[in-house]
């Protein structure tokens, strides 16, 4: 038996808070991403962002989740997402980083994720995550009410692919506003005109992860992160998006927020 589908449509004040949780969110990536270096611990970047949040009122959203132990995942290289900072991990030159993080703002969640490169990387590494961020806004191109999820998924796709990349299906992006994970699933692949229907009130969390291999992941010992198959780069970016009756509004980009933080 299939499973029903339960999608929570926000109202515009809803939303509106989600916007500011998102502001909030954003100033903190772009503070995070300025802390970015060879030879710093990723244990500091966690514990930074996370006095980062909470000095403005926000509640780390990863932090204890289904017994996540950190309010940042850190993926480094191979590693696609879901990485745990830790004290022995210090980031290297050369080295294509992911962050992933989210927070709790009046009762609503916001989510996003950034690559970035540290220090000089290597042209495949830097392709990797301009596609990456392309694809990002390609799928968010595709939010408008009445197209279909399998829109949003083959506008990731093709964008990838096209590149030469391949997208990583075992990992969706999600529904998101009083939980962070809400119907429906978002997969960075599909089929134009298939899949759920559009809306105003769905917000959506966009997040394709990219490989420069193949799709294939594996999960390590640590039940947390996940890497790909043949050990070769992967990226990741991420929005949360509303949909509107004039497309797709982004919460968690500064220029559609509140500005850099309290």
């Amino acid at each position: 038996m299939l499973k029903s589908l339960t999608v929570d449509l926000k109202t515009r004040e809803d939303i509106q808070k989600m916007r500011e949780a998102g502001a909030l969110l954003a100033g903190a990536v772009e503070r995070l991403r300025a802390r970015v270096r060879p030879g710093v611990c990723t244990a500091e970047l966690d514990a930074s962002v996370e006095a980062d949040l909470r000095s403005q009122g926000a509640k780390p959203a990863f932090l204890g989740y289904r017994g996540y132990p950190a309010t940042l995942c850190v993926s480094i290289n191979d590693e696609v997402v879901h990485g745990i900072p830790t004290q022995q991990r210090l980031l290297r030159d050369g080295d294509v980083v992911s962050f992933d993080l989210g927070c709790k703002w009046r009762g609503f969640f916001a989510d996003m994720a950034v690559t970035v490169a540290v220090g000089e990387v290597s042209p495949e590494a830097r392709r990797l995550i301009a596609t990456t961020r392309t694809a990002l806004e390609k799928g968010i191109a595709a939010v408008r009410p009445g197209a279909r999820i399998g829109d949003v998924g083959w506008a990731v796709q093709e964008c990838a692919e096209a590149a030469g990349f391949s997208v990583v299906r075992d990992f969706v992006g999600h529904g998101i506003g009083r939980a962070l994970h809400e119907d429906p699933a978002i997969p960075n692949y599909g089929k134009p005109g298939t899949g759920v229907r559009l809306q105003p009130g769905m917000v959506l969390a966009i997040e394709p992860m990219v490989n420069c291999g193949g799709p294939e992941v594996r999960v390590l010992e640590d039940r947390w992160t996940a890497v790909t198959g043949d050990g070769r780069l992967s990226a990741h970016f991420e929005h949360t998006v509303a949909v509107t009756e004039d497309g797709p509004s982004v919460l968690t980009r500064l220029e559609e927020g509140l500005g850099q933080g309290r």
